[in-house]
């Protein structure tokens, strides 16, 4: 398969204190259509545990997983290669996010380097919370490695209250809901989490995951290069829904 290659960054070297540590599964991100189709099973899976109807229009690859501004990645169980989880990032670099089909971000986010994570996917049971942790990490390393100022996140309700343990803020108002296009119009909170502070952040709140995100080096999760890679299409994949600038206030918003 013809891929665009983009230059490559240096594996993150382990801090002086770090510890090191194995995981049972590889997170890479996805540079093949074999690979793609295995974080689409995954996460049209675990979308359709939760909301099936919607996940129907997920059983195929999306248009946008193949546009150059998107990274998927893949986690991986070591033994057979079962797919366990995955997560879509997305930057601004040369489109907008897909958040911005549906509302105007505030000013303190205007003009930023944003990166976008969604459709993100994980198998059921204990590895299943694992991988997802991993896959926070992974992108957080991938925002810092691309020179992205905020991550911004979409969660519906309860998986809201999982980046605000991370300490993602609101964008609007306190947990206001807002119905987004590329999410099936389901209300979504609309989150952001600025990287430079992150670390800083973690360490004062003394945060659970702060030894897991940044005091632990793990091989098996590796991002790899700068730029997204783009697939070339192999397979029908689910045409994007068509953008429509949004000119209308917040509080105008509704489910179409």
């Amino acid at each position: 398969m013809d891929m665009r290659t983009p230059a490559m960054f240096s594996a993150t070297p382990a801090r002086p204190e770090m510890s090191t540590e194995r995981l049972p599964f590889t997170i890479r991100r996805v540079e093949n259509e074999d690979s793609l189709k295995k974080a689409v099973a995954i996460r049209h899976a675990a979308y359709a545990r939760h909301v099936p109807e919607f996940a129907r229009s997920l059983a195929l690859p999306e248009a946008c997983d193949y546009e150059e501004d998107t990274v998927v990645l893949l986690a991986e169980h070591k033994l057979d290669g079962t797919p366990l989880g995955t997560a879509r990032i997305r930057t601004n670099i040369h489109h907008p996010l897909h958040i911005e089909e549906s509302v105007v971000l505030p000013e303190w986010l205007q003009g930023r380097n944003l990166g976008e994570v969604e459709r993100l996917g994980v198998g059921e049971g204990r590895i299943g919370h694992m991988v997802k942790v991993a896959l926070v990490k992974a992108f957080f390393e991938y925002f810092e490695k691309t020179g992205i100022e905020y991550a911004v996140i979409a969660g519906r309700a309860p998986v809201d209250r999982h980046y605000e343990q991370l300490m993602f803020t609101d964008v609007f108002g306190d947990k206001e809901m807002v119905p987004l296009r590329h999410a099936g119009n389901m209300p979504h909170r609309v989150m952001a989490f600025e990287i430079a502070s992150g670390e800083a952040r973690w360490t004062a709140a003394k945060h659970p995951l702060l030894k897991f995100f940044r005091h632990t080096h793990h091989p098996d999760i590796d991002v790899g290069v700068a730029s997204p890679v783009s697939l070339q299409r192999g397979a029908q994949a689910t045409p994007a829904a068509p953008h429509m600038p949004i000119s209308a206030p917040l509080g105008q918003l509704a489910a179409a």
